[in-house]
């Protein structure tokens, strides 16, 4: 009976390995290699179908090594013409992460930003000027003092809900919903028109009635404010970190810091609204400690607001400290919110 190939080789290679032990360890990978080739052979021979499934891989594979990643080859392209970019990939380094140094950066005054033709003229329409308690009570008319009001001491019983629009929660990870519907109303005043949810104006005039009638002079600005003129601040503000030397990541995320994202701010909204004093009118973190910030920090809450972006709270809110910016909530939960000292995002995780 003649014996196959296979059996030939297997004798032949035991054989040379039964020498010595060099032999025997030569032997031993090279009989391996050759079985697998012998069977591998056998499972192939006379199936096309495995023969080119086989075929169609290594081709995948040698076309898939030699284009896909041309700027990782060696060489310098000059053999094939298909790595162009082989010499500047020795060349390329990663951008380093630096810590920026925001004590020496001289960061732009929102004053520097407002500035121009197009700033100009959606100002009109967004009512970024500071208008003046007074102004705004002698719009809207005499109404019943607000003296009168009552301070719930608790409502905690009270049943909130996250679908009241008074608690819609907006922030860097909550966009404006795309289905939310602002129902703005007029405050029309010598100095201006503001605008802001009508559904406020009698706690918001209320809130500015008392703070006259306690001798603490308010000045407000931005209630309302559209999604142009937002994306108009923002890109002012990434445009002028820039102008400090900045990369864009880099503006961007200072740029976040300062000025809400477009269709992430409360005042897209009109619940929001920025509250200075004549005497203070930068927003600085120094306006806590003057008359107005004070009553307002003791007292917005009785009227449906809350101070929305308190100290100690910044790792909550994503917004730093602002003591002139205060949201409506409504008055059950305004209260709530401040006797625990805690923050919207805190009070809705609770809903």
């Amino acid at each position: 009976m003649k014996t196959s190939l296979e059996e030939r080789f297997r004798k032949r290679l035991i054989k040379f390995g039964k020498k010595n032990i060099l032999c025997r360890r030569l032997a031993a990978p090279v009989l391996g290699a050759g079985l697998f080739l012998f069977h591998s052979a056998a499972y192939l021979g006379g199936n096309v179908k495995r023969l080119s499934v086989l075929a169609l891989t290594f081709l995948l594979f040698v076309v898939y090594s030699s284009f896909s990643f041309p700027i990782f080859a060696a060489g310098n392209g000059s053999g094939n013409g298909l790595n162009p970019v082989s010499e500047e990939a020795e060349d390329i380094e990663l951008a380093q992460e630096r810590e920026i140094d925001l004590e020496n950066l001289e960061l732009p005054d929102d004053e520097e930003l407002m500035v121009g033709e197009e700033y100009a003229e959606l100002s009109l329409e967004n009512s970024d000027e500071w208008i003046s308690a007074s102004e705004i009570l002698d719009a809207v008319g005499d109404t019943e003092s607000a003296g009168g009001r009552q301070d719930a001491s608790s409502y905690e019983d009270y049943e909130f809900s996250r679908d009241d629009w008074k608690l819609v929660l907006v922030n860097k990870q909550h966009s404006i919903p795309e289905d939310y519907e602002v129902n703005l109303g007029t405050i029309k005043t010598l100095k201006g028109t503001q605008y802001c949810d009508k559904r406020i104006i009698e706690d918001y005039t209320d809130m500015l009635r008392a703070a006259q009638e306690d001798n603490v002079a308010l000045e407000i600005t931005s209630p309302y404010r559209s999604q142009e003129y937002q994306e108009m601040l923002f890109g002012r503000k990434i445009k002028a970190y820039m102008g400090k030397g900045l990369s864009y990541m880099e503006a961007y995320q200072l740029s976040g810091q300062a000025v809400n994202v477009p269709g992430t701010s409360e005042h897209q909204i009109g619940l929001a609204l920025d509250i200075v004093t004549p005497g203070f009118r930068d927003l600085k973190e120094e306006f806590a400690e003057t008359d107005a910030g004070r009553w307002l920090a003791e007292n917005s809450y009785k009227y449906g607001f809350i101070l929305r972006y308190p100290l100690g709270k910044e790792d909550i809110t994503g917004v730093e400290y602002e003591p002139w910016h205060f949201r409506y909530v409504g008055v059950e939960a305004a209260t709530v919110i401040t006797k625990k000292g805690i923050t919207l995002e805190e009070f809705w995780e609770d809903l």
